[in-house]
């Protein structure tokens, strides 16, 4: 849409994360004025801290992005936190948004949402037939009350929201440090060292027959930016649905790394530990409802995307290796 962006105020929580940053550069770009509050001065899992953030940066759209995420190790370990935290943040973020007349919220959900054996592709439909993967549960059930919230609101209230479900996201500007760290990136670093210390083998977890959906974080940023723009120029406030993102392309966790290995370069062993997690056995999304509903469809070919990353990362190792705070 033409010149929407332009003056338009926007605070995006998380702006200074992953996808953050990248939604952040677009939309000031599309000349929008973007706060991005930070966390150590606003802490979301607190009371009040919401309706402090909004008093100290007036908005007309909140982009809400943080959240508490890691890999299947960091989930294994620290799944209290990963639940409750997540769960407070999005909660006070959707009602201090209502209550400062903000007129759109969009959230950003999980595709760990999903049911652990959901028929593939995932359409927006199955989201409630079962419980999700057992590794993935506590940050995907907490993600989803984020939509039943926005459901509720907008149809006593009258509060505009879009919700959206990106699927496995990647891409220059990724966590490496392994507390947080993905498959994409957590195989990346581990082949990189691997290639550069002259090791003849990789350890990796799981059988490799799982599969993901890999969506560069440019095209989430982009549908996101859409779907703001959606909700906000709605002519009636509707009841948000869920909307998958994702770039319709399934692939075997053995092929990603095979394909990370070719690409770094080592040539070596790649030795698969069946004691360690898979995760979701399958996933891939439905993205048709993003099509139909936005215009949206994801541009970066996978193997095209892997290269920046990659050649980002070698670029930037300090800065992607640092220790979460």
């Amino acid at each position: 849409m033409a010149d929407f962006w332009t003056g338009r105020s926007v605070v995006v929580t998380g702006g200074s994360g992953f996808l953050g940053r990248v939604i952040v550069a677009k939309l000031r770009a599309a000349g929008a004025e973007v706060a991005v509050p930070r966390s150590s001065a606003f802490d979301l899992t607190r009371p009040g801290t919401a309706e402090a953030m909004f008093a100290a940066n007036p908005a007309e759209i909140v982009i809400h992005l943080a959240a508490r995420v890691g890999g299947i190790g960091f989930n294994q370990a620290q799944p209290a936190p990963l639940y409750l935290d997540n769960l407070m943040m999005g909660t006070y973020v959707i009602e201090a948004a209502r209550h400062a007349g903000i007129e759109t919220t969009v959230l950003v959900g999980t595709v760990c949402s999903y049911p652990k054996f959901t028929p593939v592709p995932f359409r927006e439909a199955s989201l409630w037939d079962g419980y999700p993967e057992e590794t993935n549960a506590p940050y995907g059930i907490a993600k989803k009350a984020h939509l039943i919230h926005a459901q509720v609101n907008a149809a006593q209230y009258g509060q505009r929201s879009a919700y959206l479900i990106p699927t496995n996201l990647y891409g220059p500007g990724d966590k490496f440090h392994p507390k947080v760290s993905h498959v994409i990136p957590a195989l990346i670093k581990k082949t990189v060292e691997a290639h550069e210390n002259g090791d003849d083998k990789v350890d990796v977890w799981g059988t490799g027959t799982a599969s993901r959906e890999y969506l560069f974080v440019d095209d989430a940023a982009n549908a996101i930016i859409l779907a703001a723009e959606h909700a906000a120029s709605a002519t009636d406030v509707v009841v948000p649905q869920p909307i998958n993102l994702g770039n319709d392309r399934e692939v075997t966790i053995r092929e990603t790394v095979e394909t990370i290995a070719r690409l770094v370069g080592f040539e070596g062993e790649l030795r698969w530990d069946a004691t360690k997690p898979d995760g979701q056995p399958r996933r891939r999304v439905d993205p048709t409802r993003a099509e139909h509903e936005l215009g949206w469809r994801a541009q970066m070919p996978f193997e095209d995307g892997l290269r920046q990353t990659i050649d980002w990362y070698l670029a930037n190792r300090e800065e992607a290796e640092r220790e979460p705070t």
